[in-house]
C-alpha cells in the first residue's frame, strides 16, 4: 500500500509536465466521484478552452466497451462540454478501480485551487483508504492521537502502524502537519450549512468560517457572513463576534451558588437513592468541564 501510494504521488506530480495525449470523444467519457464537489469558475476556464483549447489532458482509464473513466480533470471535461466540444485530449491509464481512486485523491490534493472543505474531506477520504477505515473512524484515531499527545488520553496509539502511516502520509503530502489537521480543519466538519456553502463557493476563508461559527444565532451570524463578504477584515470579524458573544452571555450567578452547597455536600449522609442521582450528575459535570 505504501509504495502505491508514493507512485500516486509521484504520477501526480508529473501530470502537469505531460505533453499531449490521445483523444477521445466525451461521450465515451464517464466521470468518478472525487473530493472535488464545488466546480465554481467553470465560466472562466471555459473562456480559456474556448481561446486555447484544452492545454493538460485528462487522466482516464478504460472501463470496457469503449468508455473511459475521468481519473482526474472532470472539470476540464465540464469546461469543455459547456464550450461544445466533441473531443478531449487525454492520456490512457492502465490502472485498477482502487489505484484511480488513489491517484485521483492524491491529484486532487495538489491542487492549489481545492478549497479547504473539500480538502479536508479529501485527506479524511485518502486516510479512509490507506487505513481500510470509516472516514468516522478516521477522525476518532486523529482525535485519539492529539489527545495522546497532549498527554488527556490512555489509549496509547502513538507508534502503532496505523499512526505512523497517518504520519507518513501527511509528511509526504506535505501540505500541513496531521496535528495542523486536527485542529485547524476538522472543525469544518461541523460548520452550519450557511457557512459551508460560502466556504466551498470560496466567497470566505476557513478562518473566517470557524471564528463565524461561534455565533450561534442565525441571524447576527448572516449579517455578520455578509459584511465578510463586503470586506470586513478577520480582525474586525474577531472584535464583532466577541462583542456579539458578549451580549448573548449571561452572568452566571447560580454557579457560585451550587460551589458553595457542593464544598459543604457530604454523599454519606445522602440516603442511597439521592446519592446515586447526585453522583451521576457530578459524573456529567466533569465530563463536560473537561
Amino acid at each position: 500500500m505504501e509504495k502505491m501510494f508514493r507512485e500516486a504521488m509521484g504520477l501526480a506530480k508529473e501530470v502537469s509536465s505531460l505533453g499531449q495525449g490521445l483523444t477521445l470523444p466525451l461521450t465515451s467519457l464517464r466521470t468518478h466521484a472525487q473530493p472535488r464537489r464545488y466546480f465554481g469558475s467553470l465560466e472562466e476556464l471555459a473562456e480559456s478552452i474556448r481561446r486555447q483549447g484544452i492545454l493538460q489532458p485528462l487522466l482516464v482509464r478504460p472501463v470496457g466497451e469503449g468508455h473511459y473513466e475521468i481519473v482526474a480533470g472532470e472539470r476540464r471535461y465540464r469546461a469543455a462540454q459547456m464550450v461544445g466540444l466533441s473531443e478531449v485530449p487525454v492520456h490512457i491509464l492502465e490502472i485498477s478501480e482502487h489505484e484511480a481512486r488513489l491517484l485521483a485523491l492524491v491529484e486532487n490534493l495538489q491542487r492549489e485551487d481545492l478549497n479547504p472543505y473539500e480538502e479536508t474531506l479529501g485527506l479524511l477520504d485518502l486516510l479512509s483508504q490507506e487505513l481500510s477505515r470509516s472516514r468516522e473512524e478516521v477522525v476518532t484515531l486523529l482525535h485519539q492521537m492529539r489527545n495522546e499527545r497532549r498527554g488527556k488520553s490512555t489509549h496509547n496509539v502513538m507508534g502503532n502502524p496505523e499512526t505512523m502511516r497517518v504520519e507518513e502520509i501527511f509528511r509526504v503530502l506535505g501540505r500541513m502537519t496531521w496535528e495542523s489537521f486536527v485542529q485547524n480543519r476538522l472543525p469544518l466538519l461541523r460548520l452550519p450549512e450557511d457557512l459551508r456553502e460560502a466556504l466551498e463557493a470560496g466567497t470566505i476563508s476557513y478562518t473566517v468560517a470557524l471564528e463565524l461559527k461561534k455565533v450561534k444565532d442565525g441571524e447576527r451570524r448572516a449579517e455578520l457572513l455578509e459584511e465578510v463578504k463586503a470586506g470586513l477584515s478577520l480582525r474586525d470579524l474577531k472584535t464583532r463576534v466577541r462583542d456579539a458573544l458578549q451580549k448573548r452571555r449571561p452572568v452566571l450567578i447560580w454557579h457560585r451558588e451550587a460551589a458553595k452547597k457542593l464544598a459543604k455536600l457530604d454523599l454519606d449522609r445522602l440516603p442511597a437513592e439521592k446519592r446515586v442521582e447526585v453522583e451521576e450528575r457530578l459524573r456529567a459535570l466533569l465530563e463536560v468541564l473537561e
